[in-house]
């Protein structure tokens, strides 16, 4: 089964669709209590959020969002794993290094808190900006990373870094003494987010104010990363997901696929960018299938 469609650039793309073959597990009897802490890195205090015991398994969010991306996710996956949900430097409560924002930049404060946790081999889950960072920690580290999520992942490439070298922002709006920036950002973000849903532009709009003026940075830093140059250095067992309304990461399903030996890919049903928060359980239940697999 395959679907199809234009992306945001107006190129016509067909993906395989493969469906979920399980539930998430949540028997109610996990430490699913949400345990918040700072790690301290070389680009400054790095704060996590983290339940459950056993392998550990990093969430990491897109930007501009914080932990909260995954708040409905943690307890779904937290029963068989020790889940650690990373506020990347900048980004939530963490802090924001003064120097341009770059995906090793924000390697380096992941990496950081890896080592302050004393975390042996582990597993990546990475959402958008966050699954860049992903990506990069694997081929950076292949011997630590079991298994590797990428969910709504653009690849990054010199043809791709040139057509959005001149894209409007996507976060960035000019600071207005009234307010009325809070109000075109929310417009200019809504339809992101499914719209019986306001609960999760309200957390997204959370997580952007705290950023402030930087936010765009991250969008920068994801867009300047040279992918094609490290791609090849992942060893990890991956899985590539992505929200079948997804028109901006979807069309990139098969470019990645081909890229990583052994990777495999499953499109989520009924979700766009959002698909984390929008979906947790299905979310959830692909990612834990996955992780169970690799364990």
């Amino acid at each position: 089964m395959r679907t199809a469609g234009v992306d945001a650039e107006g190129q016509s793309y067909s993906v395989a669709l493969y469906p979920s073959c399980s539930q998430a597990h949540d028997n109610g009897k996990g430490d699913h209590a949400l345990r918040k802490a700072y790690a301290e890195t070389r680009h400054g205090q790095i704060h996590y959020v983290e339940a459950g015991s056993g392998h550990a398994v990093l969430l990491l969010h897109q930007t501009p969002r914080s932990w909260t991306e995954y708040e409905d996710v943690i307890p779904l996956l937290a029963d068989q794993q020790r889940v650690i949900a990373v506020d990347t430097l900048g980004f939530g409560p963490s802090d924001q290094p003064r120097q341009r924002w770059s995906i090793s930049l924000f390697v380096d404060g992941v990496e950081d808190l890896i080592d302050a946790l004393a975390l042996a081999r582990i597993s990546i889950v990475g959402h958008h900006t966050g699954g860049v960072i992903a990506l990069e920690l694997a081929a950076r580290y292949p011997e630590r990373v079991r298994s590797l999520v990428l969910s709504g992942v653009p690849y990054v490439d010199r043809a791709r870094r040139g057509r959005v070298a001149h894209r409007a922002s996507i976060d960035g709006i000019p600071i207005s003494d009234d307010g009325s920036h809070y109000q075109l950002l929310w417009n200019k973000r809504a339809g992101f987010y499914p719209p019986d849903r306001p609960d999760l532009m309200r957390r997204f709009m959370i997580d952007a104010v705290r950023v402030g003026e930087r936010g765009e940075e991250g969008h920068i830093a994801v867009n300047e990363y040279r992918m094609e140059d490290r791609i090849g250095f992942v060893r990890a067992r991956t899985l590539i997901v992505c929200g079948e309304h997804d028109r901006f990461s979807l069309p990139d399903v098969p470019k990645l696929r081909e890229r990583i030996s052994g990777a495999e890919s499953t499109v989520l049903s009924g979700v766009e960018v959002s698909s984390a928060d929008h979906d947790p359980k299905q979310f959830a239940s692909i990612v834990d299938s996955f992780l169970v697999r690799c364990s």
